[in-house]
């Protein structure tokens, strides 16, 4: 029944990556309608990660507070209609307010999929499990383009948001009828960790936040997720600005990358749960696993010297190193926290890695806009990973469930 349910989340992820690509595959067709710079580009996507950066952590509270059922159920419904609201617009201010709002929908799903692995999975598997769930990013991603394409053959870029909001309001009469919160080895193990109620009800962010290995986390997620936003919402834009793609030809090649992202998702979980059933620490499989994921993020610098061809390769190669990298990053606060605060966790550190996407898509279309081309960017965006793995080394030496009673007290000491 466990693995049903990891495949039901990451379903929902799949409508998630798939309503977010739909304005930047989209685009072309938009503009001939609603003109857009560089800059305005990148202001519609800010506006989508300002959102998604405080919903992330007040998508958190609110799972852990409707608990896991009722909050996706929310969650999933607000964006579902946010989606669907940007086939109305009429203007530029228009699509920015719709994809805010889809961002402010989007940003509780992952939170509450982070709490349907603590509940249903063991620390043992919850790296394949999660691996399964953010798979879910590639299937929707890689569905996009040529669903996109298609719609376009067919009807009006407003279609392609009607659509797409109709099948998230399908997902959720899904999973209001078939999750449930078990009695599960999973919870037995969290016991026997030492993980009780008293030790983490009650617990707030200003307490959270008061933990080296949250603001690892968040700092790690912060500069990881600036490069993922850029290739997330920018590579369909590269395609048609640098390399003269019209849209026939991204919904032809653009969902390689996203392909091989989703071989990251399950390559990076399962080579983690492998090592640990070959008597690994968790620690070591954890990090090793992470460390392998960001030494393949800077060749991505290269993209802008090489012909198209090997363009795709290497943005594969990131795609798939950085699914994988995100995969493990999503499972650590399960492995470090316990179930009554891990969407929160999970929340503030989506909300890092939203914050990052925000920072350097900023940079992006101003630099872009005032010539510096993307040879600039994709130097700055290969370096981030390796440096957020050496924050996570510095600021999380052990991976281990934490005893909150002695960490704040230390913490508070320092």
């Amino acid at each position: 029944m466990r693995w049903r349910i990891a495949i039901l989340v990451s379903a929902a992820i799949a409508i998630s990556y798939l309503d977010r690509q739909t304005l930047p595959v989209a685009v072309k067709a938009i503009e001939r309608e609603i003109p857009l710079t560089n800059e305005q580009f990148s202001y519609l996507q800010s506006a989508f990660l300002l959102a998604y950066a405080f919903m992330y952590a007040g998508g958190g509270k609110l799972a852990d507070a409707l608990g896991t059922r009722r909050g996706f159920t929310v969650i999933m419904l607000f964006w579902s209609f946010a989606c669907l609201s940007h086939g109305f617009a009429l203007g530029f201010a228009m699509l920015a307010i719709s994809r805010f709002l889809l961002g402010l929908g989007e940003g509780g799903g992952f939170p509450a999929a982070t709490r349907a692995v603590t509940e249903w999975f063991p620390a043992k598997e919850r790296a394949t499990a999660m691996g399964i769930i953010n798979g879910g990013t590639a299937v929707g991603a890689v569905a996009a383009p040529p669903l996109i394409a298609a719609i376009l053959t067919l009807a009006s870029w407003r279609w392609i948001f009607f659509l797409t909001g109709a099948i998230g309001l399908a997902w959720t009469i899904w999973w209001h009828f078939s999750y449930f919160v078990p009695v599960t080895p999973a919870e037995e193990e969290r016991e026997l960790q030492g993980f009780t109620s008293s030790s983490a009800k009650g617990l707030r962010w200003t307490s959270l936040l008061g933990i080296r290995e949250t603001w690892g986390l968040v700092a790690a997620k912060f500069l990881s997720d600036a490069a993922w936003y850029f290739y997330l919402f920018w590579l369909p834009k590269y395609l048609y600005d640098a390399r003269g793609f019209d849209i026939k030809a991204v919904g032809k090649l653009a969902w390689i990358p996203y392909a091989a992202s989703g071989i990251g998702c399950l390559m990076g979980g399962s080579f983690s749960s492998y090592l640990i059933h070959r008597n690994a620490s968790l620690g070591t499989a954890r990090k090793l696993a992470l460390g392998l994921s960001a030494a393949v993020m800077p060749f991505i610098l290269l993209v802008p010297h090489v012909r198209v061809s090997w363009a795709l390769t290497l943005f594969s190669l990131a795609y798939f190193g950085q699914q994988s990298w995100s995969t493990l990053v999503m499972v650590l606060p399960t492995d470090l926290f316990p179930r009554q605060v891990v969407g929160a966790v999970a929340g503030l550190v989506g909300f890092g890695g939203a914050m990052g996407g925000i920072a350097f898509g900023q940079s992006v279309g101003y630099l872009l806009d005032h010539g510096f081309g993307y040879g600039v960017v994709f130097l700055l965006a290969g370096s981030f990973h390796v440096t957020a793995f050496l924050i996570i080394l510095l600021t999380i030496p052990v991976v281990a469930p934490l005893s909150f009673e002695t960490k704040l007290q230390y913490e508070a000491a320092l």
